[in-house]
């Protein structure tokens, strides 16, 4: 028995690194860390004029030292793994230096370090964490406004508003760290204020209130171990956190810059500012016609979240209801409905949308019919798959057996069973959606010209790649970041929904 033990033992600690996910995270952490400092390196120098640029040098080397200590982490986990078979607590305690440079905005580096800290960590300590660090970006982007002519009216309230959050949810943060597997019932009121506070954009306080609700209702039902498990294999994948938190984080800022931001900034022209580089009053520079472009992507983000959800939203519906008909009733209905749809299948889906503006003319609600009506046939393949998989379940031929209506049927006991990959179908079609707004708008098909919107942006900008560049790189990265972040999500709840991999 005991030579058993030692090669159990043997084992585990030879096979530590490959199964450390944390050992993954630590490499991906310092290589985008590195990779962001090269980038700050090469923008410290002003190569025209053969002189260094002391704030971005500053931060060049605050994150040089931070990128250097993460490497030094990496060893050591490293170490640990290979030697004993786990990190020791030695390690994990360097975490707390890491955590500083969320200072810094360096995302990559302070994330890692909270899951170091904590060698078990609960969905409520991850969606705390990002919670609060979520705030403090919000703050921090508003805060940027002081340096500009004039703020908006409602920009002292909505920032103390802000700052009172964020200390609240520092104090969640606390709690909930503190706390072990069972949740106490005082947590009801905190989880109250939680959802009550999301009114700010911040969904982490929402899905933390939701989760800290859910486990204290039903602590004692088996269905709260599954949901704890889909949420525990979302918050294990770092880069579906950050996906998910830059997802939060441009919804938030959406709605935060209703009270934060001027909107004047972003459309009314200024003839004095015309083409400003880079600066603390213009953080993006200024266009053409002297609008602040950093205003412009703010606003911006609105319009393109606005319409990927609702264009994704609305084929989710229609196709889902129509793909649970086809597959639940006879042949011939499906046959009409799938052959149908399949018609409107043939027609590519750009060329669909554009015939759709030419013809009743290019506005935010066209647009969104637009990108709505090609893609109804994809989201009806889904369901219908799903649903002639799941109508031969015996919990079906049992409702069937009981007298229940077919509608009653389809709604109750098949569409909710089925909707685990269309909401994954959602979340990567959201992406796509968000470039085919762009990409519409960048052709003049989309929203109209003189509202902020990252493809209008891009398409102003694109004029000045060679002299201003800047005009087309920062809504052309925000437009990369976001979709990519869609996809990362999406990617993740694929993996948690899907029982093969359990």
């Amino acid at each position: 028995m005991a030579n058993i033990v030692k090669e159990i033992n043997s084992f585990q600690k030879k096979h530590a690194l490959k199964l450390s996910a944390e050992y993954t995270q630590t490499n991906f952490t310092w290589i985008s860390s590195l990779v962001i400092t090269v980038i700050l390196f090469i923008n410290s120098f002003n190569f025209t004029a053969k002189t260094i640029k002391p704030i971005m040098f500053s931060v060049f080397l605050v994150y040089l030292l931070f990128t250097l200590f993460q490497i030094l982490i990496t060893l050591l986990i490293k170490k640990n793994l290979e030697k004993e078979g786990y990190i020791k607590k030695s390690t994990r305690r360097l975490g707390y230096i890491q955590l500083l440079s969320i200072l810094t905005g360096n995302l990559f580096v302070s994330a890692f370090a909270f899951n170091l800290i904590k060698e078990k960590k609960a969905p409520e300590y991850t969606f705390a964490y990002y919670m609060l660090v979520n705030q403090i970006f919000i703050i921090a982007l508003s805060a940027l406004n002081l340096f500009k002519p004039y703020v908006t009216d409602s920009f002292p309230l909505a920032m103390l508003i802000l700052l009172v959050s964020s200390v609240f949810y520092l104090v969640v943060l606390i709690l909930v760290a503190k706390q072990g597997e069972k949740t106490p019932k005082w947590m009801t009121y905190i989880a109250i204020l939680l959802v009550v506070t999301s009114i700010t954009g911040n969904l982490f306080a929402l899905l933390l209130g939701v989760n800290l609700l859910f486990k204290i209702r039903n602590s004692d039902k088996p269905s709260i171990g599954k949901w704890n498990v889909i949420w525990e294999k979302i918050t294990r994948n770092t880069t579906a956190m950050l996906g998910m938190f830059f997802i939060v984080f441009v919804f938030s800022v959406s709605v935060c810059s209703l009270f934060t931001f001027d909107y004047d900034m972003a459309t009314e022209n200024n003839y004095e500012v015309l083409l400003q580089t880079p600066s603390l009053a213009y953080p993006l520079g200024t266009d053409n016609f002297g609008r602040d472009l950093f205003s412009r992507i703010v606003f911006g983000a609105r319009i393109s979240l606005m319409v990927g959800f609702i264009s994704t939203i609305i084929p989710a519906v229609v196709g889902g209801i129509l793909g649970a008909i086809a597959g639940y009733y006879s042949p011939r209905t499906d046959n009409v409905i799938m052959r149908l749809l399949d018609v409107l299948y043939a027609i590519p889906g750009i060329l669909l949308a554009i015939a759709i503006i030419a013809a009743f003319g290019a506005n935010t609600m066209n647009l969104i019919l637009a990108l709505s009506v090609g893609s109804i046939p994809t989201y009806a393949r889904t369901m219908r798959a799903n649903v002639l998989m799941v109508s031969n379940f015996e919990y079906v031929d049992s409702a069937r057996a009981l007298g229940s209506s077919d509608f009653s049927i389809i709604f109750k006991q098949i569409v909710p069973n089925s909707l685990a990959p269309m909401i994954v179908k959602a979340t990567l079609t959201i992406g796509s959606a968000v470039i085919a707004t762009s990409s519409l708008s960048f052709l003049g098909l989309g929203v109209e010209p003189h509202i902020p919107e990252w493809g209008n942006i891009l398409k102003v900008g694109s004029t000045y790649l060679e002299s201003h560049s800047y005009l087309a790189i920062f809504p052309g990265l925000a437009i990369i970041m976001l979709v990519l972040s869609f996809n990362f999500l999406g990617d993740a709840l694929r993996d948690a929904l899907d029982p093969k991999l359990d």
